[in-house]
């Protein structure tokens, strides 16, 4: 009976260990989606790149138009022009999951006219999660 408790009480331990990890690392990842979304939002590249990593690409569909595009050539595009309205822009984290240092965020993102629903793939690098993959697809309204 003691080995049995001293073993329940070792397999709470780390139990409860991995649960505070993958909180740890889901507060990082949401981090992570945050410099994301106020990239986006703000037009600011240098928030954009603390999100991604330089070799990321971002795949989906603009209209019927299958699209691959570099991290960098869409960092440019999406960093012109005046900041979007918070007022009129929704984003928001739909799901988490993690396995080790890979992670899939799911998100949704609400504009004028349109929905993004924004498939991400991180991976933890040197202690920090970074976006690698991003796929996505929208619906115009």
């Amino acid at each position: 009976m003691k080995s049995l408790s001293v073993f329940l009480v070792m397999m709470f331990i780390v139990a409860f260990e991995g649960t505070s990890q993958t909180t740890n690392d889901r507060e990082l990842i949401s981090a992570t989606i945050q410099l994301y979304f106020d990239g986006m939002m703000q037009r600011d590249k240098a928030k954009l790149r603390q999100a991604f990593i330089p070799e990321a690409r971002l795949i989906g569909y603009r209209g019927e138009d299958f699209t691959l595009t570099t991290f960098e050539t869409w960092a440019e595009a999406t960093s012109k022009g005046e900041p979007r309205n918070p007022a009129v822009h929704q984003n928001e984290i739909v799901s988490i999951r993690v396995q080790g240092n890979a992670a899939s965020v799911e998100t949704e993102l609400y504009w004028p006219g349109i929905y993004y629903y924004d498939f991400l793939t991180l991976m933890k690098i040197d202690g920090q999660w970074k976006i690698v993959n991003k796929s996505w697809s929208e619906k115009k309204l």
